[in-house]
């Protein structure tokens, strides 16, 4: 049986839901409640908790591999936890050439976590879910015996893990909004809403890819489809951590408007789409949005302008 979760890794659940008034959404007859992930925990926040608690279950105290670029969420959460468990962390990181560099903010506090970093070439990194090249990787790193956690954290123990985020939200809202990266969260949210209620992914990758990967996922974890789900790919500014001056001006304000620091790789792409979506229409008065609040604020990685 998978060991318990200790009592440094409990979570606050259910996250807190709160109303905003924001003229924005209010003039077209919107509501926006915000339910707050990233309450949940200060180390595994938001979606990452809820990703991660499974697959830890699973690893039976193991030692951990996973994967993510140079400002990745998913690394330092995997790392605290490793702390947290007391098992060694490993962390596969795209690009060759950050080996050379000093550590940015987000990869020193995963080594601060005790993580080791291993980084790889991107065209391995792109390859990295092929047997023999995920093979290669863990012999070349001594880590044979490890367990694997995929990119971003999203396999079928994560997508089932997050249902309970949409069970959390049944009868809340009509309309319940995240960030997606690698589609896990969207997956296991929409599979635990009610009937009556959608889930809208906004991509903050370019690419196109997410609406295949969050059906492949739900086929993983369900045998098949889960919910109403639909991926909007307009909000990507232009790939992960693509921060332009709009959307860092577009976080700031929504920060003094509401005393909500908005994380900008994800949280902040997310808001900006249903400002712009809400404007033109897309949710009909009287409609409630939910928007998934699925991170907090990171260091450099708030004013990162490549991926």
């Amino acid at each position: 049986m998978p060991r318990p979760i200790p009592a440094d890794l409990r979570p606050r659940l259910p996250s807190p839901l709160t109303e905003v008034d924001d003229a924005r959404f209010a003039r077209h007859g919107v509501r926006l409640l915000l339910k707050r992930d990233d309450l949940i925990h200060p180390d595994l926040i938001g979606n990452k908790w809820r990703k991660l608690a499974p697959n830890l279950e699973a690893a039976h105290g193991r030692a951990l591999v996973t994967f993510g670029g140079a400002y990745s969420n998913h690394l330092r959460a995997t790392a605290a936890a490793g702390r947290l468990l007391g098992v060694p962390t490993l962390g596969i990181v795209r690009g060759q050439e950050l080996a050379e560099r000093p550590l940015n903010a987000s990869l020193a506090r995963c080594t601060a976590d005790g993580m080791r970093l291993h980084f790889v070439d991107r065209s391995t990194y792109r390859k990295k879910n092929d047997p023999e090249v995920l093979a290669a990787l863990l012999d070349a790193t001594g880590a044979t015996d490890a367990y694997v956690v995929p990119e971003g954290g999203s396999n079928a123990l994560a997508v089932r893990g997050c249902t309970d985020l949409g069970r959390e939200l049944r009868g809340h809202a009509e309309v319940v909004a995240l960030a997606c990266g690698t589609g896990g969260t969207l997956a296991g949210l929409a599979a635990g809403l009610a009937p009556d209620q959608r889930a809208l992914g906004v991509c903050v990758l370019k690419g196109g890819f997410l609406e295949a990967d969050v059906r492949a996922l739900q086929q993983a974890a369900f045998g098949g489809p889960r919910g109403t789900w639909q991926v909007n790919d307009r909000f990507h500014f232009g790939g992960y951590a693509r921060v332009p001056a709009e959307l860092a001006s577009f976080a700031d304000d929504f920060e003094r408007r509401h005393g909500l620091p908005v994380e900008h790789l994800y949280v902040a792409k997310m808001l900006y789409a249903l400002v712009v979506l809400t404007g033109e229409g897309a949710f009909p008065p009287g409609t409630t949005v939910a928007a998934v609040v699925t991170g907090a604020p990171f260091g450099d990685a708030q004013s990162s302008t490549s991926r």
